[in-house]
C-alpha cells in the first residue's frame, strides 16, 4: 500500500495575505507532522513606513488589527517581548497622487522615485528572509494588487515573468522544492511582461 503524504498550501491576498502570514504556524500545527505545509501571502506584506503624506498609517492599521482580532497570542513570542504587537513584522490629503495611484503611467519622475523608495524598503526588510532556504519570493515591478487570483497574472501566455518564470511556475518550484525560487524583478518600468492595471478603467 502506497501512503500519500498530505500537502497543504494556505494562501491569501492583501488583508488575506497578511492573515496567511500571521496564522501560518497555527495552520501547520493543525496538520500531521509529515505534511508538506507552506503559506503564500500575496500582497500581504505591509511596510511600517511613512505614507506619501508623511504619516504612519500602517502602524495605526496594525494596532487596529491586533486589537480587533486579538492576534497578539499568534505572533512570535520573542518579537512581542521586544516590541508592541502592532509593530511586529497612502494617504493623499491634497489629491496630488490620485492620478498616479490609479494608473502608474500618470506618475511623474518624483512620484516614481517615492514608489521605488518603498520597493527598496521592502527589499531591505526581506534581505534576511532571502537567506531562508525554505522561503520563496516573487517580487515583480508590476503595478497590480494581488496577482495569484487572476489567470492573466498567475499563469497565462501573457503573465508577468521574472527570468522567464511566471508566478505559478515559481510557486510550483518553491512548493515542491524543485529549485530555489527567489525571483526579484528590476525596478519599474524595466519588465516588458508586466500587467499594469489602470484603475480608472477597472483593469
Amino acid at each position: 500500500m502506497h501512503l500519500i503524504t498530505p500537502q497543504a498550501l494556505l494562501s491569501g491576498c492583501s488583508a488575506g495575505g497578511l492573515a496567511t502570514l500571521i496564522h501560518c504556524d497555527n495552520f501547520r500545527e493543525l496538520l500531521p507532522e509529515n505534511a508538506t505545509v507552506k503559506c503564500l501571502g500575496d500582497a500581504g506584506f505591509f511596510l511600517n513606513e511613512k505614507d506619501i503624506a508623511g504619516h504612519r498609517t500602517i502602524e495605526s492599521f496594525y494596532q487596529d488589527v491586533v486589537h480587533l482580532q486579538g492576534i497578539a497570542k499568534s505572533l512570535d513570542r520573542d518579537c512581542v517581548a521586544r516590541m508592541e504587537p502592532s509593530k511586529v513584522d497612502v494617504s493623499d490629503p491634497h489629491g496630488n497622487w490620485l492620478k498616479c495611484l490609479l494608473n502608474i503611467g500618470n506618475c511623474n519622475r518624483s512620484q516614481i522615485e517615492v514608489l521605488e523608495g518603498y520597493r527598496n524598503s521592502l527589499l531591505k526588510i526581506l534581505s534576511e528572509f532571502q537567506q531562508n532556504k525554505d522561503g520563496g519570493l516573487f517580487i515583480n515591478s508590476c503595478f497590480v494588487h494581488c496577482q495569484t487570483w487572476m489567470t492573466e497574472t498567475w499563469h497565462s501566455s501573457n503573465s508577468p515573468r521574472i527570468n522567464g518564470k511566471t508566478i505559478a511556475e515559481s510557486v510550483g518550484d518553491w512548493y515542491f522544492n524543485r529549485k530555489i525560487a527567489k525571483q526579484i524583478d528590476c525596478p519599474y518600468p524595466c519588465n516588458p511582461t508586466c500587467y499594469n492595471i489602470d484603475f480608472t478603467r477597472g483593469r
